[in-house]
């Protein structure tokens, strides 16, 4: 039985512990803390290092007893800003921000799920075959603690990432590739009131460009965006030089290469037009995954769904998380949705009922491996 007094009052600890990306060191001392109370054995990668993150990715296992397939569980411990000196309200059936910080549901809503599980697990001696728990750092704006997790100390075959919004039941089994496109348009200065016609003006350059890209939602599976652009010195003077940053995502592999082709080219072609130059480069941030209602996770999701009578959902999503990284490197893995609602605003809040909901389906999730063939 899940016990909802414990799991709100550990996520009200959880979110009043400051973890913004890069600055996760007080929440991991605590979560390792806490694993190792439970009884799991804990460790910490170096994926800080790499990342520049002042601790690494925080990893416990949990063996089992039985034959069952053994399971990753994971969420990541960092916040978006601004994310410090959160003050959590209780506020009848909800939990929301004070309205100056985000909540921090996301994703120490899937941190408290997980713990409340592991606890479970241990006070009530279910079977299973393993757990292997994962809290990542800095998966905010570039999944960087799953990418630099080391993967030789996992053996799960089925892997559940709590991130993302709906109610306990969702499902989603299908994510997007996405390209980021940097580019770097180089025109020539010039005096912009004595002799701007011997300059190459690099911001006219560019919007000219992205005047002539598609961009926005481009169809049901593919979206674009221009999100950064930054240049020149002073009103005076015709800008030599501006940069600009973008991103192409898509759920088919196919469409993803034609749109960032295209935004590409397009780059090239506004540069070449005014004799100007363009250097682009493109960096693959993760791959995409599909999993089918036949693989591993999935099974198990539903199973369980169907044991609680919840509503199963199996969704798209047009976002990444620690997920796509999971499955890129041959754990199929899903993510769960844990009810955060208006994620990374001062509007943030989740409901006292999914708090709880949330590790009711994660523990029958647990208790599903043992029915399987």
């Amino acid at each position: 039985m899940v016990k909802s007094e414990r799991i709100l009052n550990e996520f009200l600890e959880l979110v009043q512990v400051d973890s913004v990306s890069g600055k996760e060191r007080d929440m991991a001392d605590l979560l390792k803390r806490k694993l190792s109370e439970i009884g799991l054995e804990v460790s910490e990668d170096n994926a800080g290092r790499e990342v520049g993150s002042d601790t690494g990715n925080i990893i416990g296992k949990l063996p089992g007893k039985s034959g069952a397939p053994v399971l990753l569980l994971s969420a990541h411990m960092d916040t978006v800003e601004p994310g410090s000196g959160v003050k959590p309200v209780v506020d009848g059936e909800l939990v929301r921000s004070s309205g100056d910080t985000v909540l921090g549901a996301d994703d120490k809503a899937g941190i408290a799920a997980i713990l409340e599980v592991l606890r479970l697990v241990r006070e009530q001696n279910i079977e299973h075959g393993g757990l292997e728990v994962v809290f990542t750092i800095w998966e905010e704006g570039g999944l960087f603690g799953s990418k630099n997790l080391d993967y030789s100390q996992l053996a799960a075959t089925a892997g559940f990432v709590l991130d993302s919004d709906g109610p306990p039941g969702t499902i989603v089994t299908r994510a997007p590739w996405q390209d980021h496109i940097g580019a770097t348009i180089t025109g020539r200065s010039a005096h912009a009131g004595i002799n701007p016609e011997q300059g190459i003006n690099a911001i006219m350059v560019a919007s000219q460009a992205i005047a002539g890209m598609k961009v926005g939602r481009i169809d049901e599976e593919t979206t674009s965006n221009i999100g950064i652009i930054s240049g020149g010195q002073a009103t005076n003077i015709v800008p030599d030089s501006v940069t600009i940053q973008g991103e192409a995502r898509s759920l088919v592999h196919a469409k993803l290469t034609a749109q960032t082709s295209h935004m590409c080219e397009t780059l090239q072609k506004a540069a070449g037009k005014f004799g100007a130059k363009a250097k682009i480069v493109v960096d693959r941030q993760y791959d995409g995954f599909r999993l089918d209602e036949q693989s591993l996770p999935v099974r198990l999701a539903l199973s369980a769904a169907k044991n609680l009578g919840l509503t199963a959902s199996l969704k798209n999503t047009g976002g990444g998380s620690d997920a796509n990284i999971y499955n890129s490197k041959g754990i199929p893995a899903v993510v769960l949705g844990i009810g955060m609602s208006k994620v990374h605003t001062t509007e943030e809040f989740i409901n006292l009922a999914d708090l709880s909901g949330n590790a009711r389906y994660l523990l029958e999730i647990v208790r599903a491996t043992q029915a399987l063939p």
